[in-house]
């Protein structure tokens, strides 16, 4: 796991620069995802240039703000571009149970999430989109009957659920991007809603809000009645968007290798993150059980002094009583004092109720929290399951490759051990070869002797011959 180390703040020559992304690169599709800190930055590949920037500060809210932005951003790209494709090739009227319109609206609702303005209430700071969306009906007069329908639907409880049943509302009506181009449009009505380096104050609101209107050839069919969208949790499924490694038109193994190691790092990282949401929502239901233990202390001591007051209230009723039957068979003393006495215990009682009313509607709040917290727990946990069983097939996956790669060295150190041994029989060859033919020219040298001396001697034996006659 050292590719996904976060970089330290040593400066890095210029030439391992480019290096050192890579190596700290998950590759998405098109996207790059690279590690910067604490934030998974994700950047086009088209868009990346090769020249060293100027190393920025990680600790700089605008820098923190804008790498948040590109990513919502890309994300929004992807999740757009996957759901047109696949509707296209599904060929039919997409409803609310389908994977990528489902991930499609939890992209957006982060989108319309980022930068918002805590608003302060009982129960702490609550941010919620459905402020900046009921705006839309001032700006689009066609809008007015969706913010109506939402207003009239008798499940939603929630701004969020509001806001989540608007967006689907707008989609059906292929309205989305014409509604949200006409909001970011109006900058300063958005500024009462948005922080000034939002999405949704930034270019990068305008791009998502253009590329919605491919989202135009879609046709979807929601029923709202019975969809729980107070409750739902959105949470990006980014396995969606892996990069398939069966895909690669690459041959060769550690082109393959590197595929899955990118994409195991990846489903790491995320499985990391995912572990410190649950830890931080771990860490809130107890804050929240401490909290519930404490309200339901202070409330079985609201009782017992209310079960005080009310003793006190009877003895003073009693007490009362028998002064005014003394005051009948005796002379009336005064009653001003008494009075006042009675009158504050009936202050004090009724004080003590509303407390109680109070802490009672203060327990029943902490205990819906409490119970949506366990709901948002459940899944994240479901969908950590889901991100470990994907790391033990690509974990299975990498040991299969792995035992490919070691038998292709076995066999390629096999090959080059024959073509030493026939490179070598090759060159005793050759050296056979140039000793016969030495040994073929000292014949042909002995059989030139040969004929110059039979032809010697013929002539000699001419001569001998007619001396004989």
């Amino acid at each position: 796991m050292s590719a996904l180390t976060p970089p330290t703040d040593m400066p890095t020559p210029t030439t391992d620069k480019i290096t050192q992304a890579a190596m700290e690169t998950i590759y998405l599709c098109k996207f790059r995802v690279s590690m910067d800190g604490e934030w998974l930055c994700l950047r086009e590949l088209d868009d990346i240039s090769l020249t060293p920037d100027p190393e920025p500060t990680h600790e700089d809210p605008n820098y923190l703000m804008a790498n948040e932005r590109m990513n919502l951003m890309n994300m929004a790209k992807l999740s757009i571009k996957g759901l047109i494709e696949s509707a296209l090739n599904l060929g039919r009227t997409l409803d609310s149970d389908y994977a990528p319109l489902q991930q499609f609206f939890v992209v957006m609702e982060h989108c319309l999430k980022h930068g918002l303005k805590a608003k302060k209430t009982f129960l702490g700071q609550n941010k919620s989109f459905w402020g900046p969306l009921e705006l839309v009906e001032k700006l689009v007069p066609e809008a007015a009957e969706i913010t109506a329908s939402v207003k009239d639907l008798p499940g939603l409880k929630t701004p969020v659920g509001r806001g989540r049943a608007w967006l689907r509302l707008a989609l059906m009506q292929k309205k989305l991007s014409e509604y949200m181009k006409a909001l970011i449009n109006k900058k300063e009505l958005l500024s009462e809603f948005y922080e000034p380096n939002a999405l949704m104050m930034e270019e990068e609101g305008a791009i998502i809000a253009g590329l919605l209107v491919g989202l135009n050839v879609i046709d979807a069919n929601f029923c709202m009645k019975g969809e729980d969208l107070d409750s739902q949790v959105g949470v990006i499924d980014f396995s969606m968007y892996l990069k398939d490694g069966n895909s690669s038109k690459g041959s060769e193994g550690d082109g393959q290798i590197t595929a899955i190691l990118d994409q195991k790092n990846y489903v790491e990282e995320l499985n990391r993150h995912l572990n410190a949401t649950v830890n931080n929502l771990q860490a809130k239901v107890d804050a929240l059980e401490k909290s519930n233990t404490k309200l339901t202390e202070e409330l079985a001591v609201a009782n017992n002094r209310i079960i005080t007051l009310q003793e006190d209230m009877e003895r003073v009723k009693e007490e009362s009583s028998y002064i005014l039957e003394s005051n009948r068979k005796g002379p009336k003393p005064d009653r001003t004092s008494e009075g006042q006495a009675l009158s504050e215990a009936r202050k004090h009682l009724k004080e003590e109720t509303q407390l109680r009313l109070d802490v009672e509607k203060e327990l029943e709040i902490q205990i819906s929290m409490r119970q949506e917290m366990e709901l948002a727990m459940k899944m994240l946990e479901k969908d950590v399951c889901e991100k470990q069983d994907a790391l033990v097939s690509l974990r299975q996956q990498l040991d299969d490759l792995r035992a490919l790669k070691h038998e292709l060295a076995f066999k390629l150190q096999s090959s080059d051990l024959g073509v030493k041994q026939k490179s070598e029989l090759n060159s005793r060859l050759e050296e056979k070869t140039n000793q016969m033919a030495a040994t073929i020219k000292q014949l042909e040298q002995s059989e030139k002797d040969l004929v110059k001396q039979a032809k010697t001697l013929n002539s000699a034996a001419n001569k001998l011959i007619p001396k004989h006659h």
